[in-house]
């Protein structure tokens, strides 16, 4: 049986280095496991959630434009400049705006406008292009894709310069705990957009860029996991004993399939 034992262990062998270094690799490697459910996950925010706005438009100056922000806690702020920069853009005809406030978890929108203005000018250009709009935490995580900031890159310098923009946010909690139990709140959301020029009895309504935001009720949470160590030695020793039984089967059968043929051969000397 030597000679059939030799290939038998030596494939045998091969087979297991396969399957352990299989099972090493899925060992080290991280899986992400999310779930569902309902509940506010970052509690100690205070009702808080940080937001950062990045946006440009080419056609209207600086000192016109602002932030202003409102919601259903009777917050109604016009103007807000605390954490938030103008860069002036194309000479000075245009605008660059860059800020970093905080909104209540309550249904509400805040909108870039010229309402802040101290002389309103008569036909504001509100065409924009849409750098970052993102919630909470920003999450590096390779293994994770969302929608974190849904609105980077929208472009609106072709709508009519006249309109007023309504992007409608749905925003949605999102918790990502690492392999060490720590964690990071971020928030995802869906958007939907409309432009429009907007009229009164009195006439046309000075336009702006609305960013009106509701929270979901729903979580979304992402686990960082790696396989238990004891279920990695549970694998090896299956991969180990399941090939050897095997590999003693085929080596069996070859060698009384090869008993047999001889014993044939010399039936047939005789």
């Amino acid at each position: 049986p030597l000679l059939t034992s030799v290939p038998v262990s030596v494939c045998c062998c091969l087979f297991i280095l396969f399957l352990f270094l299989s099972e090493l690799t899925g060992f080290i490697a991280t899986e992400i496991v999310n779930e569902l459910y309902v509940d506010d996950p970052d509690k100690d925010s205070g009702g808080k959630i940080e937001v950062n706005l990045n946006i440009s438009l080419p056609n209207l100056h600086c000192e016109l434009v602002g932030l202003d922000i409102q919601d259903e806690m009777g917050r109604h702020e016009v103007g807000h400049i605390d954490n938030s920069m103008k860069i002036p853009l194309n000479n000075g005809d245009g605008c660059r705006f860059e800020g970093h406030f905080s909104i209540n978890k309550v249904p509400g929108n805040f909108h870039v406008s010229t309402h802040s203005a101290t002389a309103q000018p008569q036909n504001p250009d509100m065409t924009h292009v849409i750098h970052k709009l993102s919630f909470g935490d920003k999450l590096q995580v390779h293994n994770v894709h969302g929608a974190f900031n849904a609105l980077e890159g929208a472009d609106k310098l072709s709508s009519n310069p006249l309109a007023s923009h309504d992007y409608i946010l749905k925003i949605v909690p999102t918790v990502y705990e690492d392999m060490g139990g720590k964690q990071r709140y971020s928030y995802q959301y869906t958007v939907a957009n409309k432009e429009y020029v907007a009229y009164s009895h009195t006439g046309r309504i000075i336009p702006a860029i609305w960013f009106r935001y509701d929270l979901s009720p729903i979580t979304v949470k992402y686990t960082e996991r790696r396989q238990p160590l004891y279920r990695f030695i549970t694998s090896i020793c299956a991969i180990i004993g399941g090939t050897f039984t095997v590999a003693g089967i085929l080596d069996s059968c070859i060698f009384t399939a090869s008993e047999a043929w001889k014993k044939i051969q010399l039936g047939k000397m005789q």
